[in-house]
């Protein structure tokens, strides 16, 4: 769908600066500018180890609550600034199975929906993701478990230049995993507003070299059920 007033705070605004262009709709029918203008939005960052928190800082700054979550965090969890939260957590497909996971007792990997309930949040406005080819398995588990319809707009960078983690199977079995998880999305009135191809990255589509394609996509969905 068409989004008139995008925010462009995550785009470079200097050459020598290699920013992502994390995209959000503000258009009015989604609510999400509304939610920042009364200082109840919140967002959910899902990062490993990037050093880039521009869109993040600047989120926090326009009014959201923010959330990263990072491995490489040296602390539990870190308010940064009034609204700009860090905490040493990252978000996998799956909850440590606990007979493994007793010997290490600060186990810092959960899925989105076990944290959301140990913070006590039911609503995510904005969902950022940037998971070196683990995106795919975790958008997996938000369908599954249900968690898509707690989220506002997702903001998915994906690779594409190998299955990911724990995907395997044919090349054409891999690509139909891939398209059911994005027609699911449209499934659930998920609609993409934004699509960035990468073209630093490498032309590779399953290893494969693809002309003017890329190996990376940064992908913007707005959830037109949100309320």
């Amino acid at each position: 769908i068409a989004c008139d007033h995008m925010s462009t705070d995550g785009l470079a605004t200097d050459s020598s600066s290699a920013k992502k262009p994390w995209l959000v709709c503000l258009d009015d029918r989604f609510g999400l500018a509304h939610q920042i203008r009364s200082k109840q939005c919140r967002l959910y960052s899902l990062g490993l180890g990037s050093d880039d928190t521009h869109f993040e800082v600047s989120m926090a700054n326009e009014g959201c609550e923010v959330h990263r979550f990072d491995p490489s965090v040296k602390s539990a969890h870190i308010l940064e600034s009034q609204r700009l939260w860090y905490h040493r957590l990252s978000i996998d497909w799956r909850d440590p199975h606990p007979a493994v996971a007793a010997p290490k007792l600060h186990s810092n990997t959960r899925k989105l929906g076990s944290i959301l309930n140990e913070f006590g949040h039911h609503k995510i406005d904005v969902l950022k993701a940037d998971l070196e080819s683990a995106e795919w398995k975790v958008l997996e588990n938000l369908i599954l478990e249900d968690v898509l319809e707690q989220i506002g707009q997702l903001i998915f960078e994906i690779h594409l230049h190998w299955p990911g983690f724990e995907v395997s199977g044919s090349d054409s079995s891999v690509v139909r995993f891939w398209y059911s998880l994005l027609k699911e999305l449209e499934r659930k009135d998920f609609r993409l507003f934004y699509s960035y191809k990468d073209l630093s990255k490498p032309q590779l589509f399953l290893k494969k070299d693809i002309f003017n394609a890329s190996s990376c996509y940064t992908l913007s969905w707005v959830n037109t059920r949100w309320k």
